[in-house]
């Protein structure tokens, strides 16, 4: 999904690094560092090395945004996931269906008084300490 730039340029105008990376909210190193892990994402270079992005190089931007600050990927794993052919709308694979975190979002409601988790961390102490003493 391509941003609304609110600069009144055309939808399908070049932008400028500068512009690109304040919409996105992304720092300027952080978007080079990008175009160097990901392939896929090569803006047109003119003179002196100025970047002009186009809305698909826009659009891949946010997509690597979005797997690596709000999906938790490593760079490595979105550009694999992006290597694949998967998009935005494939996402829901990977997700953890809820069924399965049901146990383990029921152990995190529960509430332990801190002298409850001191005692039983002392137990687990001793009993490690017996197993160590028994080899």
């Amino acid at each position: 999904m391509i941003p609304d730039f609110k600069d009144g340029k055309a939808p399908d105008a070049l932008r400028t690094i500068g512009e690109v990376t304040r919409v996105l909210g992304i720092r300027q190193h952080v978007l080079r560092y990008w175009e160097e892990q990901f392939p896929m994402l090569s803006p047109v270079k003119r003179s002196g090395g100025r970047r002009y992005y186009r809305p698909e190089d826009i659009a891949l931007i946010a997509e690597i945004d979005r797997l690596v600050h709000r999906e938790g990927f490593t760079l490595r794993g979105a550009r694999q996931f992006l290597e694949t052919g998967q998009g935005a709308t494939s996402a829901e694979t990977v997700r953890v269906p809820e069924a399965a975190t049901e146990p383990l979002t029921a152990k995190l409601e529960t509430t332990v008084e801190p002298s409850q988790l001191m005692a039983r961390l002392h137990e687990i102490r001793a009993e490690l300490a017996g197993a160590l003493d028994r080899d």
